[in-house]
This record gives structure tokens, sequence and C-alpha cells, in this order.
């Protein structure tokens, strides 16, 4: 069984990172849809948080999902970038207008993720399952304070 989690956990830090890397890096180019890209972004993220969380359920060393945790710092690092203007309508975006008017507000929202992430990080990186129990609720908190200012509540 640990030997599963030990490959959901790789394999999940690997590909949210490549993902995130391959997504900004088309991004950047003119026939790139940048929302579809962060809408990719915010999958991984969660597909990440969701397979640390799985881990600390079954009581599994949560070593492995040290590159899980980081990915998600990776991608909440470039979460302001991949919201550039004119990316405001399109394929169901659920982003808020305070977004844009409030880009300081929404960039110290990414960057508290960030922290949290980094934190879990560290905590897993060492092994340290309580500790990550607790830092994937600071995490989940950083998410939901971001989309209680900058994220359309879903009609479900």
């Amino acid at each position: 069984m640990k030997c599963a989690y030990l490959t959901v956990g790789i394999l999940a830090g690997a590909i949210t990172t490549g993902a995130i890397t391959t997504g900004l890096a088309q991004a950047q180019t003119p026939s790139q849809d940048i929302i579809i890209t962060r809408q990719a972004g915010f999958d991984l993220q969660q597909g990440a948080f969701d397979a640390i969380d799985a881990a600390v359920k079954a009581h599994v060393d949560v070593k492995p999902f040290e590159g899980a945790a980081g990915g998600i710092v990776s991608w909440a690092k470039q979460i302001p970038l991949v919201f550039p203007k004119g990316s405001e309508t399109g394929h169901d975006t659920k982003a808020k207008p305070e977004i844009w008017s409030d880009s300081a507000g929404f960039a110290k929202d990414a960057n508290a993720l960030a922290a949290a992430a980094e934190k879990l990080e560290m905590l897993a990186k060492a092994d340290d399952a309580s500790g990550v129990a607790d830092q994937l609720k600071v995490v989940d908190r950083a998410c939901v304070a971001c989309h209680r200012g900058y994220r359309v509540r879903s009609a479900n």
C-alpha cells in the first residue's frame, strides 16, 4: 500500500510541476488560451492537494508527497500571471472582476497560498504526517479565502 501512495505522490508532483511549467510556457504564446491554462493549473493543484490528503488519511509516509506540495508552491507563485487583462471572460471562467480591480489583494492571497504550501512542502520533506495534516488545513483556508473574494460561486 505504501508503494502505491509513493507512486501517486511522485506522479502527482511530477505531473503538477510538468504541466504547470508546460502550461506557462505555452501561455506566453499568442495562440494559447490563458483561461484554459489557468483552469488546468487549478485542477492540477486540487489533484496534488487531494493526493496529499489521501496519504494523510491513509496514515502512510508523507515524504513522497513533497513533490506534490512543491507543485502547489510553483503554481501559487504563478497564479497572478495567468490572469492578464483581457482574460476576464470565456471558457466558463469563474474569475470575478475583483481580480483585476484589486490585483494587489489577489496577489496577496496567491502569495499566502504559496507560503502555506511552502510550509506543507517542508513538512512533507521531513515526513511529519501530523504537521502535514495540520498544514493542509492552512492551505485549504488560503484557497477558500481567495475563492471568497475572487471566484464566482458554483451554482451547485
